[in-house]
């Protein structure tokens, strides 16, 4: 007699009600989102579907036949925008736009907004964190006022789907796609579910409607956009906002461009009557003085393939404590400890040891690259002897643990961006390639040679010096000479077949 067999049992799943990630067991923390005691049983295991094949929709045609035009961009009206964008707006692309709070993404936007919007090209901006009267507000202030231009305060995903079927925009902007949610999806608005759904919806409006979608994101603390990392890949471009909340300089740098390249930066300033493009940003970054100042050094640094010209400045003081404070803002405190390590080794300047040091960037300007190494040398350098350096003078170059100058990438577009601005010196390592007219440059090897552009003239007495006179007063004012001269690091440089920078350099450069 032949037995019958019982179907198995279904085994009971597990979902997180947060992200969706399922599982066969409880678990009592999500291993995708990490949320705590969101794993609830949901019913059986899912069955394995096998998907038939299916009616084409577009039949496939070789690459010559394909129309590109429909791919071409059009202008917003921000110039800066365009030149990070690849030339302008991409009809079907989604831009995902991330930055900090307050840094100006929703002002930036509005302008953008009206700017684009005309008689065949509509506009329509939801807003999920702020009123319409609140945008009106905005939007009267920024001058952004467009009869194109609709504005809707919705945070529910269908009503939205609704307003492109009412509108038929050429161009959506969701502030922010955290905010917005699906009613089908359990789980609160900006929850990895949530996140990942209403992005999904609002990637295949665009796509089908042929409309340009720019979505707001979130950051965490850690500066990484919120939500999960499928958003980033799902969106065809990915731009990064970045700005210092006490500073007018606003960034706009792009991370991915499927449209474009990804190592240009556009440059915005922020103010009362809203946001503006920089064409000429270095002027930001530049303080315009009559005399030279010691402590200060000019440098050109490169942002994408952008050259800006910026100032590195440092000032020494007497420290009043065991530890001297190290202090910086704009730079990287390692970069700056390393290059006061070379200084003190490889420039024989032994005085920054026991001094506290402050080094920062002016305009509120990051300096990141190793490009910036030089500049920062030679204002620590120049803080401690108490010497200016000369005028018109920009100092490119890498620094090594033996202090020697390194070559950096995009030499002759930094010099031809400092001469564009008046700067007729210039410190760069070996072989830096074609010189710009009307442009002096010297080639050196280490932080010795740079050095000698430091003047000769004896430094200026600080008021401790007196009492320390006053103290012992046996030694010759020769013996103070050579002391002070020896931590001031000059006299220490080795010579160059060119000659030594000292001669190449004037004290004080033509403008």
């Amino acid at each position: 007699m032949a037995t019958r067999k019982t179907p198995a049992k279904e085994r009971p799943s597990y979902r997180c009600t947060e992200c969706g990630w399922t599982t066969v067991k409880w678990l009592g923390r999500c291993p995708e989102c990490q949320a705590w005691g969101t794993v609830e049983e949901f019913g059986g295991a899912p069955a394995v579907r096998m998907t038939a094949p299916g009616r084409v929709t577009t039949a496939a045609l070789p690459i010559a036949q394909v129309d590109g035009r429909q791919a071409t961009a059009r202008p917003t009206g921000v110039d800066e925008l365009d030149r990070v964008l690849g030339g302008g707006l991409v009809p079907g692309a989604v831009i995902l736009l991330a930055g900090e709070p307050g840094v100006g993404k929703s002002t930036l936007l509005l302008d953008v907004a009206a700017k684009a919007a005309g008689p065949e090209h509509r506009t329509l901006y939801v807003t999920g964190e702020e009123s319409a009267s609140q945008v009106r507000l905005r939007a009267d202030r920024i001058g952004a006022i467009d009869d194109h231009l609709y504005l809707a305060a919705e945070t529910d995903l269908s009503a939205l789907l609704g307003h492109l079927d009412a509108v038929k925009p050429a161009l959506l902007i969701v502030d922010s796609v955290q905010t917005v949610a699906s009613p089908e999806i359990d789980g609160a608005p900006g929850g990895m579910a949530q996140v990942r759904e209403v992005a999904g919806a609002l990637i295949r409006a665009s796509k089908e409607r042929g409309m340009c979608t720019l979505l707001v994101g979130h950051v965490t603390k850690d500066g990484a956009i919120a939500g999960p990392r499928l958003l980033e890949h799902l969106v065809d471009v990915v731009l990064g906002f970045e700005g210092d909340r006490h500073a007018r300089l606003r960034l706009v740098r792009g991370v991915k461009n499927r449209y474009g390249t990804t190592d240009e930066v556009g440059c915005f300033e922020l103010h009362d009557e809203g946001i503006t493009g920089l064409a000429d940003p270095s002027g930001l970054f530049l303080t315009r003085r009559a005399e030279p100042v010691p402590g200060t050094c000019l440098t050109v640094t490169l942002e994408g393939r952008r050259p800006l010209v910026a100032e590195v400045q440092a000032l020494t003081v007497d420290s009043q404590i065991p530890s001297p404070r190290r202090t910086t803002s704009g730079l990287e405190t390692s970069r700056v400890s390393m290059m006061l390590a070379v200084l003190e080794q490889r420039g024989r300047i032994s005085a920054l040891g026991k001094r506290d040091i402050y080094s920062a960037t002016v305009g509120g300007v990051k300096l990141t690259e190793p490009a910036a190494d030089l500049a920062v040398a030679l204002a620590l350098a120049s803080a401690a002897s108490d010497t200016p350096l000369p005028k018109n003078l920009v100092a490119i170059g890498e620094v090594g643990l033996a202090g020697e100058v390194r070559r950096v990438t995009g030499v002759q577009r930094r010099l031809a961006e400092a001469a564009r601005l008046g700067f007729t010196h210039a410190l760069v390592p070996a072989d830096p390639g074609k010189i710009p007219p009307g442009m002096r440059v010297l080639e050196v090897a280490d932080v010795g040679e740079a050095l000698r552009v430091l003047p000769k003239h004896v430094r200026r007495a600080a008021p401790d010096e007196d009492a320390e006179r006053a103290q012992d007063p046996g030694r010759s004012p020769r013996e103070r000479r050579r002391e002070s001269g020896r931590e001031d690091g000059r006299g220490s440089g080795r010579g160059t077949a060119r000659g030594s920078a000292r001669e190449s350099v004037p004290e004080e450069a033509p403008a």
